[in-house]
């Protein structure tokens, strides 16, 4: 995550470093990143169609989150910034490159694979996505939610039984023993806490200003919509409610409505690859005469 400002110089930092560029086409931005974008003018952002709110910070100036979804065309963009009539005041070039996700395939029962989002559930969850909340909750360095390993990153390419889906994990998946708690990893309201066909049990977390994040297929909850909670609260327990094949907590991160690369908010230590079993040993081969 990096921030870009509207400075002359194009000035944007990653993590404590300050990068001065001297053209802004310099700045570089894998797919999933999440572009913070500040001004001291600006109240809007926009970049290839999506728009983003800047809100006054109390340090000063304003800050928006712009997300960049995993399958971004890799390329040149423009970054716009906007006056509250939305016009343009500026213009900043950003490049967005491939990430290389990888393929992952899930092996799943024909019951799992022909689970869909009832329109409840698919409208629930839109509402929550579109909503942008003003007032800030969220600080940069998120805890995990659950201690264990990430056995599937964001942004691969998903196969359900060696079949290609068509679509991406839009979060990460960490393995978990089922009933385990679930730690909120920041604060943030409870704006769903709810059992849903495909995402199973699911709490859904608004942190301010465009930032929310989602928990599924939890076995249960310990929070109801509207709780205000806090950095390391109980949210609820993992499970293998809805499209899942064992227990696990799948959590994703949205800025502005687009799910981002989680690692962008927490390190999470990827699960080790299972060891390959030795080859037994078996009687001497005979020698050919």
């Amino acid at each position: 995550m990096a921030n870009f400002q509207d400075s002359g110089a194009g000035a944007y930092t990653v993590g404590m470093w300050m990068v001065w560029m001297v053209a802004a086409s310099a700045a570089v931005f894998p797919q999933g990143a999440v572009v913070k974008v500040r001004s001291a003018e600006a109240v809007a952002a926009r970049m290839n169609g999506r728009q983003a709110r800047l809100f006054a910070q109390e340090e000063g100036g304003r800050l928006g989150l712009l997300g960049i979804p995993a399958q971004e065309r890799p390329g040149e963009y423009r970054l716009e910034y906007l006056d509250a009539a939305g016009r343009v005041l500026k213009t900043d070039t950003l490049t967005v490159r491939d990430a290389r996700f990888p393929r992952q395939n899930v092996v799943l029962g024909k019951q799992q694979v022909e689970l869909k989002a009832s329109t409840v559930e698919a409208e629930k969850v839109g509402a929550f996505l579109a909503n942008v909340s003003e007032k800030r909750l969220w600080k940069e360095v998120f805890g995990a939610p659950v201690p264990g390993c990430m056995n599937s990153p964001y942004g691969v390419a998903r196969m359900h039984n060696g079949k290609l889906t068509g679509s991406y994990h839009g979060g990460a998946d960490q393995r978990s023993a089922a009933g385990k708690p679930i730690y909120a990893p920041v604060d943030g309201v409870v704006k769903i806490a709810e059992m849903f066909e495909l995402r199973g049990g699911t709490v859904g977390l608004d942190h301010g200003q465009g930032l929310e994040t989602i928990y599924m297929h939890m076995s249960g909850f310990a929070v109801k919509e509207g709780a205000v909670v806090k950095q390391g609260d109980v949210i609820g327990y993992v499970g293998s409610t809805g499209r899942a094949n064992g227990p696990h907590l799948h959590w994703s991160v949205y800025a502005n409505g687009v799910a981002v690369n989680p690692l962008e908010w927490v390190k999470l230590t990827p699960c080790a690859a299972p060891a390959k079993a030795a080859p037994k040993k078996g009687p001497p081969l005979a020698r050919k005469r």
